[in-house]
């Protein structure tokens, strides 16, 4: 197997459906010493709604309230 002027190399198709390598699936490289080995990249955690929402609110406050006064609003008199 060669590498192409790209820097590409064809894994072969009995390989990638033994390790489950479909379209899209992030891998990593790992040298060692003069050997690289190509392992299945760990799933990144993606920012849930919740999350991105926080985020985007964060710093955002405009009212000077204490927290026992927002508190104090969320109850029931």
């Amino acid at each position: 197997m060669r590498i192409n002027s790209k820097g590409q190399v064809t894994i072969p198709q009995h390989v990638r459906e033994e390790l489950g390598l479909l379209p899209d699936t992030e891998v990593d490289f790992l040298v060692e010493g003069t050997s690289v080995r190509i392992v299945k990249a760990e799933p990144k955690r993606r920012e849930s709604r919740g999350q991105s929402i926080v985020r985007h609110l964060r710093g955002r406050a405009t009212v000077s309230m204490s927290t026992d006064e927002i508190m104090a609003l969320t109850r029931e008199p």
